[in-house]
């Protein structure tokens, strides 16, 4: 069943002086410059980012090729990294997703003294935030562009856009900035054909569709498309690169600051 976006039903906290970062493990393994970039977005506003170096997957791939127990584990090791109640920022709209929608559903059956209490799992749950959608509705961070005039689309995945919300706060970042034309391109909500285990799983009807996607993104005109999804990004770069393409993605952690710091961003090879 498709889970629904409650997104704009949720009460966000003021602005906070602390908040973690979770990672991902893509961030981690192939786009580290990512999130170092979100630490110094972050830090720009005044905010203290905690880092806990015990963090791993989500257990996402897991939870998803329905190995639950080891799911499980993941999860609860993740739930001890983050202690303190103060949000805990995610750079993954999937990520995210797994994270405050499905832990306290997987977790539910497994707390203990070891773990803590139902309460505690949904309390975890509840302090998780997408990067964009913290950006926004807890920042209500307003971007001022000193970037030069450029067009660029915008991508967003399946399960960042369902459980998330990811395209409406990543188009509400991009069309701040005063020198960015935001483009619609081509069956922009499409899935760009990764979805973690299923790009391994299904090689070929992924590859089909990330042929699609990039197709698309190609024939917008634009300079370079934004994500806030790694794994879209890498899925769709390495078609574009075995196309002898020239377009790009960039991670809008990484493009924000950028405009925001005034230099021309560059995007991921």
């Amino acid at each position: 069943m498709q889970q629904v976006n409650t997104q704009h039903l949720r009460n966000y906290p003021k602005k906070p002086t602390q908040v973690y970062l979770f990672g991902t493990c893509i961030v981690d393994s192939f786009f580290p410059d990512s999130g170092m970039d979100a630490i110094l977005l972050l830090e720009r506003e005044g905010i203290e980012v905690i880092y806990p170096q015990g963090q791993s997957c989500c257990g996402q791939p897991a939870y998803n090729s329905g190995y639950k127990e080891e799911a499980k584990a993941v999860a609860l090791a993740q739930v001890k990294q983050f202690p303190l109640d103060i949000p805990i920022v995610v750079i993954s709209g999937s990520c995210g997703g797994m994270m405050r929608h499905h832990y306290l559903d997987l977790l539910g059956d497994s707390v203990g003294d070891s773990v803590g209490n139902n309460a505690e799992i949904t309390n975890f749950c509840q302090r998780v935030f997408e990067f964009t959608e913290f950006l926004v509705n807890v920042l209500r961070l307003k971007p001022i562009d000193q970037g030069p005039k450029e067009r660029v689309a915008l991508h967003t995945s399946c399960a960042a856009r369902r459980e998330m919300g990811v395209h409406i706060t990543g188009n509400k970042l991009i069309s701040q900035l005063a020198n960015v034309e935001l483009v619609l391109h081509d069956y922009e909500s499409e899935c760009c054909g990764f979805g973690g285990t299923f790009a391994v799983k299904h090689a070929d009807i992924s590859a089909a569709m990330v042929a699609d996607k990039s197709k698309n993104l190609v024939a917008s005109d634009v300079v370079r498309y934004v994500s806030a999804d790694h794994g879209c990004m890498m899925n769709i770069n390495g078609a574009l690169d075995y196309q002898n393409e020239s377009l790009r993605g960039e991670h809008i952690a990484s493009y924000l600051l950028n405009r925001i710091k005034g230099k021309t961003a560059k995007a991921v090879l």
